[in-house]
């Protein structure tokens, strides 16, 4: 089945990328659970993966300057990792990113392992490795337009 994304609309939804999150970060990578959510869920948009109409994956942007986006919060479910779920995820968030139209920069903390990914996308890494909540990331970056 295709991987549909769109951005959360409801309570339920949001309560589906909790979950998500909750499974691949606290659950399989760890992170503490009072870290994974943050203060900036309110003033973020967050988006929803489907697998047909099972729940498949997430992730959030917020906006950090007048003409730079963050994404965050990506995670896949491991059983759909592999499926085009997380590239639907980034390039649709990305788009959206776009059509704000001010957007000059795109930015994201990539887990190390993860880097390839990203780059295929079109990110590019910047920066040394650091660690996030105990995991290896670095920081990536998209210029937009130009």
């Amino acid at each position: 089945m295709a991987i549909i994304v769109r951005r959360t609309e409801t309570l339920e939804d949001y309560a589906e990328c909790v979950v998500i999150r909750y499974r691949v970060f606290v659950l399989s990578q760890n992170v503490p659970a009072d870290v994974e959510i943050d203060g900036y869920e309110d003033t973020s948009v967050h988006y929803l993966a489907l697998d047909g109409t099972k729940p498949v994956g997430t992730a959030r942007y917020r906006l950090v300057g007048s003409d730079t986006g963050k994404i965050e919060r990506m995670a896949v479910l491991s059983e759909h990792q592999g499926t085009g779920a997380g590239t639907a995820l980034v390039e649709h968030v990305v788009n959206d990113l776009k059509a704000l139209g001010n957007i000059g920069t795109i930015k994201a903390s990539g887990q190390t392992h993860a880097l390839a990914f990203y780059e295929r996308l079109g990110f590019q890494a910047v920066g040394p490795e650091y660690l996030d909540a105990g995991i290896l990331h670095r920081d990536i970056v998209m210029t937009v337009g130009g």
